[in-house]
C-alpha cells in the first residue's frame, strides 16, 4: 500500500510537471506570435526608412543619448520590443537598460567589446555607457526594459550583508548614486534557469496587458528578477571561488611530482587548454608565473639535498632538473644569497 501511495505522488508530480510545461509552452507561442507582429516604427523601417528615427529616442541634436522622459513619463519602468531590420548607432542612455533575448539571438557592442546574446540571455546597461546594435531579423525578439534608477531603492535595502561583494550590489549602487559615472554593464547567460525564464515570460505576459493592475505587478516581478540574478550571480561567484582553489590544488601538485620535467605544455594538454590560457591563469590566482613556481620547488629541492645527502653539486643540480651546472648556480645563489658550494662547506662546518 505504501509503495503504491508512493508511486501515485511520483506520477501526481511527474504530470504536474508536464501540466507546467505544457501551459509554459502555450504561453510563450501566444507571446512569440504577438511578438512577431510588426511595430509602427518596423513597418516605416520596411517601407524604405532606413535610418532610425531619433525624434523617438531624444530632443538632443549633438550626442544620442537616448532620454527617460521619451519613455517613462511618470513610471519607474516601461517595457518595449526593440525595433527589428535596422543597426541601431552608437549611443547612450539616461537611465538603465535591459536587454532580454525572448527568441532567436541579439549582437551588439558595448563599450568597444562585441558581445552576441542568444535566447535566453540577459544583458543589464547602467547609465552613461555606449553601445551599438546590430539589425535584428525577423525571428530575432529582443525586448528592452527602460528602467529609472530610483526603481532600485528598495530592491538595494533587501540585500543582506552576504552579498556586499555582489557585482549586482556594485552595479546598483552606482546607478543609484553615480559614484563615479563609470560605464558598467552586467551579461547573464540564464537560458537554462526555468525560474528567470518564468519571470521573464509573465513580465512580457503583463507587459501586453493594460489592465488596472499590470504596472504594479511589473514592478514587483521586476522586484523579484533582480533578486534572482543577484542570487545566482552569487551562486557562480562561489563555484568560480572553489573551481579557482581546485585549479590551483592540481597545479601544484602537478609541480609537486613533476618538478624535475615539469612542462607548461604538458599540464595544459592535462586540461585540453593552451598552455597560454593556463598560463594567464596560474598568473591570475597565484601572482606568479609557471616557471616561478616550478624554479621555487626545484631549489627547496635542492637545498634540502644539500642538507640531507652526500650527493655532490652537480649530481643535486641534474636531480633537480638543471643540465647547466653554471645557471644553477645563479639561481640558487640569488635565492639563498650564497652559492651551492659555499651552502655545503658552512653546513659541514657547523657540524664539525
Amino acid at each position: 500500500m505504501g509503495v503504491f501511495i508512493l508511486e501515485r505522488t511520483k506520477y501526481t508530480a511527474f504530470d504536474s510537471k508536464v501540466q507546467q510545461w505544457e501551459k509554459r509552452y502555450v504561453m510563450r507561442s501566444v507571446l512569440l506570435e504577438k511578438l512577431l507582429q510588426e511595430t509602427p516604427e518596423e513597418e516605416a523601417i520596411l517601407a524604405g526608412n532606413q535610418a532610425v528615427n531619433k525624434q523617438i529616442y531624444t530632443d538632443m541634436t549633438s550626442d544620442f543619448v537616448v532620454q527617460s522622459d521619451k519613455f517613462l513619463k511618470d513610471e519607474l519602468i516601461m517595457i518595449r520590443k526593440h525595433p527589428r531590420f535596422i543597426d541601431f548607432p552608437k549611443h547612450s542612455h539616461d537611465f538603465i537598460e535591459m536587454n532580454y533575448v525572448f527568441h532567436g539571438q541579439f549582437q551588439q557592442k558595448v563599450a568597444e567589446q562585441p558581445i552576441h546574446l542568444r535566447q535566453g540571455d540577459i544583458l543589464l546597461l547602467n547609465q552613461y555607457i555606449e553601445h551599438e546594435l546590430k539589425a535584428c531579423s525577423h525571428d530575432d525578439i529582443v525586448i528592452n526594459f527602460i528602467i529609472h534608477p530610483a526603481f532600485f531603492d528598495y530592491i538595494l535595502s533587501t540585500f543582506s550583508s552576504g552579498f556586499i561583494q555582489n557585482q549586482m550590489v556594485s552595479f546598483l549602487m552606482n546607478s543609484m548614486f553615480n559614484y563615479d559615472q563609470h560605464a558598467q554593464f552586467l551579461y547573464y547567460p540564464v537560458s537554462d534557469s526555468s525560474r528567470i525564464q518564468g519571470l521573464m515570460e509573465q513580465l512580457l505576459t503583463e507587459m501586453m496587458n493594460e489592465t488596472l493592475l499590470a504596472k504594479s505587478k511589473i514592478k514587483f516581478l521586476m522586484g523579484l528578477l533582480i533578486l534572482e540574478l543577484a542570487e545566482q550571480q552569487q551562486s557562480y561567484q562561489v563555484a568560480k571561488q572553489a573551481t579557482a582553489h581546485a585549479f590551483v590544488a592540481e597545479v601544484f601538485r602537478y609541480i609537486e611530482n613533476n618538478y624535475k620535467n615539469a612542462s607548461l605544455q604538458n599540464l595544459a594538454d592535462q586540461y585540453n587548454q593552451t598552455s597560454y590560457w593556463v598560463s594567464k591563469e596560474i598568473k591570475k590566482l597565484t601572482n606568479h608565473n609557471f616557471k616561478d613556481l616550478v624554479q621555487e620547488k626545484r631549489l627547496l629541492v635542492a637545498k634540502n639535498l644539500l642538507m640531507y645527502s652526500d650527493l655532490s653539486v652537480q649530481a643535486i643540480a641534474e636531480e633537480v632538473g638543471y643540465e647547466n651546472i653554471s645557471y644553477f648556480y645563479r639561481l640558487f645563489k640569488r635565492k639563498y644569497h650564497q652559492t651551492p658550494k659555499d651552502f655545503k662547506q658552512q653546513l659541514h662546518g657547523e657540524h664539525n
